[in-house]
């Protein structure tokens, strides 16, 4: 049986702070996703931000097929001692997984300790939904995006940017807001596959993040009163009405094919 690890992003106080809000973890939808397309996986999870003993935790890191490397409310230019631990962490796994599949927070710490630069972004940010990613000719090639459409709307959550990409990455899609929506590119042993949305979460539970995250998205400026944030809630109701699951979560089963077939 093939062996993955899942990586959670978030610190262990914010994911009790879901758990006590009745909100699944990120680590916890995504083993959700993961069980809707196989069962015949063995799947371990860490959390290197909260876990001061990481690599005592995960002593032989080669024994797993492939690494997903999930989400997070984090700002990687922050430069705490939690994300400096996940830095760490991501080099090491770098070194001895050989596929990984980095989503959103995941690609940015994927990239950074690659030498690529993350940055706030500069044309917005993605608040539960992308609108129109648009996967280009190298995308199109690329097994990331097989049977994906070209152009798609996507779940999505940040408000950071990749800025400057790995030395051999290969740029595979974009949207307005983000110019890097999907990447491939080699680091030491690994071949990674980097995404900035959440094929695995539901937009369901992205209004629920939404309505979670009110005053601070208020705060923040996010949005410009309640009545735009209820507006954008109802722009993803009607974007739940349309959508195919299966098609959604593609490039998750695309990366699980290619841990399949290692």
């Amino acid at each position: 049986m093939k062996k993955i690890l899942l990586v959670e992003g978030n610190l262990r106080e914010a994911n009790q702070e879901f758990t006590d809000n009745g909100i699944k973890t990120h680590t916890e939808s995504l083993r959700e996703s993961i069980d809707y397309f196989t069962n015949d996986l063995e799947i371990d999870s860490v959390n290197p931000s909260s876990d001061k003993n990481i690599f005592d935790t995960v002593k032989d890191l080669n024994k797993y097929d492939g690494l997903i490397w999930g989400g997070s409310s984090l700002n990687i230019y922050s430069d705490t001692v939690e994300i400096r631990r996940q830095l760490e962490f991501m080099k090491e796994c770098q070194k001895k997984v050989k596929n990984i599949l980095a989503i959103c927070w995941g690609m940015q710490v994927a990239v950074t300790a690659a030498g690529g630069i993350v940055k706030k972004g500069q044309n917005g940010s993605h608040r539960g939904i992308a609108h129109d990613i648009n996967i280009n000719e190298n995308g199109l090639r690329h097994p990331l995006y097989k049977d994906k459409d070209k152009i798609f709307n996507t779940p999505a959550f940040n408000y950071d940017e990749v800025v400057t990409l790995p030395s051999n990455a290969t740029l595979l899609s974009s949207n307005k807001v983000n110019n890097v929506m999907g990447i491939n590119f080699k680091s030491a042993l690994s071949n990674i596959w980097g995404i900035q949305y959440h094929p695995e979460i539901t937009y369901e539970k992205m209004i629920t993040l939404i309505n979670f995250r009110k005053e601070r998205l208020l705060e923040n400026k996010s949005f410009n009163d309640e009545n735009d944030l209820n507006s954008h809630i109802k722009i993803i109701e009607d974007e739940i009405k349309i959508t195919n699951k299966d098609l959604r979560m593609k490039e998750l089963k695309n990366w699980l094919n290619l841990i399949a077939n290692v």
